[in-house]
């Protein structure tokens, strides 16, 4: 079905603090402001892609809590289809995120909660939605073998499939081969590659590295120069669309990957999907949170005609 997404993922409850610095360990500091809201990498990417236009499922565990009730109210403002396992077992996952008040940026830890037992047997009973979708994207906030599995599914059925490698993991053998692209940052590529990215062409260099593990094409972001798509026929730096000042980039990465699934699912060419996931991105980081900075299709349409 043209146009259908299906993501798999985690949904947290974001805890943002702001503040002039982090504190050093042992030390206690005041902070600037606070704010509760939805996140998760998979849960933003869905949203991302939904208020984009996209028909989007996503795959996920919650617990049976407040912020089990937060993301569902979140899914259905922004036309996400919940496929959500309920459990009594554990608590619906949250993170803790701190915000350098001077430059947006941040440092993140993640408790999946529930989400940490998603597990392969999931997968296999959600087999035919994976198999439905025009793309299918997943990260690494769950576990990996269901992740794999996930893949697996939608590469045999001939679905086009996405990884996030985020956050940053080990992968095990044989599950690049299976993306059909990879979107990883900078220090996901390092991580990855053992190849240090300071420039475009140590990108390109990662870049082949990840093609000759089997990936089909490499889109790695890189911050305010944009994102470099790579694969064996095609290489191209797309520049960063700029939207604004700069006020947060913590949901960034995921209104980028949401941008380029649902240019993709839609048919644009893959290039011109990386272009559309950086205008989706560069409004994002012109907002505070996560979830709430996911611009609507008319914001980024708005944005690439008056940056053509």
């Amino acid at each position: 079905m043209a146009g259908k997404i299906v993501i798999l993922g985690v949904f947290v409850a974001d805890t943002a603090y702001r503040a002039d610095r982090p504190p050093r360990m042992g030390e206690t500091i005041l902070g600037n402001s606070f704010a509760l809201g939805p996140g998760g990498k998979g849960s933003n990417q869905s949203v991302a892609a939904a208020r984009l236009g996209a028909d989007v499922s996503f795959l996920s565990k919650l617990g049976r809590d407040p912020f089990a009730d937060m993301a569902f109210k979140t899914w259905a403002d922004a036309g996400v289809k919940p496929v959500v396992t309920r459990s009594d077992e554990g608590y619906t996952g949250a993170a803790y995120i701190f915000v350098e008040e001077a430059t947006g940026d941040n440092a993140i830890i993640v408790c999946p909660g529930v989400a940490a037992t998603i597990a392969a047997s999931d997968m296999e009973a959600e087999a035919d939605l994976i198999r439905s979708a025009s793309v299918f994207m997943t990260q690494l906030e769950q576990p990996l073998d269901a992740a794999v599995r996930a893949l697996e599914i939608a590469r045999a059925a001939g679905v086009r499939t996405i990884l996030n490698p985020a956050p940053a993991a080990g992968l095990p053998d044989g599950m690049l081969a299976l993306c059909d692209y990879l979107t990883p940052n900078e220090s996901e590529t390092e991580g990855l590659t053992g190849v240090e990215v300071g420039s475009v062409e140590d990108a390109r260099r990662a870049a082949d590295v990840f093609l000759s593990k089997g990936v089909g094409a490499a889109v790695i972001t890189l911050g305010a120069r944009g994102a470099l798509f790579h694969s064996a026929r095609r290489s191209e730096l797309v520049p960063s669309v700029n939207a604004g000042p700069v006020v947060e980039t913590t949901g960034a990465g995921d209104a980028f990957n949401g941008g380029f699934a649902t240019a993709l699912a839609r048919g644009d060419d893959p290039v011109d999907a990386v272009r559309f996931g950086c205008a989706a991105a560069g409004i994002s980081v012109t907002r505070r949170g996560t979830t709430p900075a996911m611009p609507t299709l008319a914001e980024v349409e708005d944005l690439m005609a008056r940056s053509a």
